[in-house]
C-alpha cells in the first residue's frame, strides 16, 4: 500500500456505533419534550383559548335570553324608576325550575374577574357533561337563584377555561351576578373557607349549619385547592341582594370594580 493510502486510512475517523442505551435515551428525551409541550398547552395556552371560548359562549347565551324575552314581550321596553332615575329597579325573584344535567340555564358575571368574564352555567357537576365542556355546574338538589337556601355551584380552578381561577381574589361586598332569561340575580360575597373534599355540609340549605331552616338566600362557589391539586376545596359564600327583571335593564352591580 502506498504511503498516500496508508495516510488516508490513518486519517479516516472511526465509525460511530449506535447503542441500544443511546436510542432509548433519545426516545425518552423526545417523550419528555412532548409531555412538557402538552402540559404547557393544557395549563396555559389551552386555558387561554378555552377561557375565551367560554366567555364568548356566555355572551351568546345572554344575547339569546334577550332575544327570547323581546320576542315574548314585543311592546315592553326597559324603563327607569319613575321616582329616582338613578335607583336600581328590583322585584321579587321568580322561582326557576332546576335544570337537567348539562342544560344551560344562566350566565355568571363577577366584575372582580374582569369585564369580559361571562361564564355559562348548566345543571349538574360532572366533568364530561358540564364542568369540562360548559363551565359552571349547579349541584343537583340545591336551590336555584334567589330562593331561600343554598344555590351551590362548582367549577374548575385550573384547566378547561378555569372559571373559578381567581376565587381567592374575591373581596367582601364583591358582586356575583347570575343572568337568566328572566333577569339578573345579584349576590354579594361574604367569606372564604377551606374544607376537605368530603365536607358536604357546605351544600346544606344554610351552609355548615345542620338542621337549620333557611330564611336567607345564599350562593356557594366551590373549587379545588390548592391549584393543580385536589387535597382540599376552596369555598366562597355570598348572600342574595336583589333581583332585577329584564324589562328594567342590566343592574348597576355589573359595573367594573377598581
Amino acid at each position: 500500500m502506498s504511503e498516500l493510502g496508508r495516510a488516508a486510512r490513518r486519517g479516516r475517523s472511526p465509525r460511530r456505533r449506535t447503542s441500544v442505551v443511546g436510542v432509548i435515551g433519545e426516545l425518552l428525551i423526545t417523550a419528555g419534550v412532548i409531555v412538557l409541550l402538552y402540559v404547557v398547552w393544557q395549563l396555559w395556552v389551552g386555558d387561554l383559548i378555552y377561557g375565551a371560548e367560554r366567555n364568548a359562549e356566555g355572551t351568546e347565551l345572554s344575547q339569546e335570553f334577550e332575544e327570547q324575552w323581546a320576542a315574548e314581550n314585543p311592546v315592553a321596553a326597559p324603563e327607569p324608576d319613575a321616582t329616582d332615575p338613578a335607583a336600581p329597579v328590583t322585584a321579587p325573584p321568580p322561582v326557576l325550575p332546576e335544570p337537567a344535567d348539562g342544560e344551560r340555564f344562566g350566565v355568571m358575571y363577577i366584575p372582580r374577574f374582569g369585564a369580559d368574564y361571562a361564564m355559562p352555567m348548566a345543571g349538574g357537576v360532572s366533568r364530561p357533561r358540564t364542568l369540562d365542556p360548559i363551565g359552571i355546574g349547579h349541584y343537583p338538589g340545591t336551590r336555584m337563584p334567589g330562593e331561600p337556601g343554598n344555590f351551590a355551584l362548582a367549577a374548575h380552578r385550573t384547566t378547561w377555561g378555569k372559571p373559578f381561577n381567581r376565587i381567592a381574589d374575591l373581596r367582601i361586598g364583591d358582586a356575583i351576578v347570575v343572568e337568566t332569561r328572566e333577569g339578573w340575580f345579584t349576590y354579594r360575597f361574604r367569606t372564604l373557607e377551606y374544607v376537605t373534599p368530603n365536607e358536604v355540609e357546605v351544600l346544606l340549605p344554610v351552609p355548615q349549619a345542620m338542621d337549620v331552616p333557611a330564611g336567607t338566600a345564599y350562593i356557594t362557589l366551590t373549587s379545588c385547592s390548592p391549584m393543580y391539586a385536589m387535597t382540599e376545596r376552596i369555598v366562597a359564600y355570598g348572600v342574595f341582594e336583589s333581583f332585577t327583571p329584564r324589562d328594567a335593564g342590566a343592574p348597576s352591580s355589573l359595573q367594573a370594580v377598581a
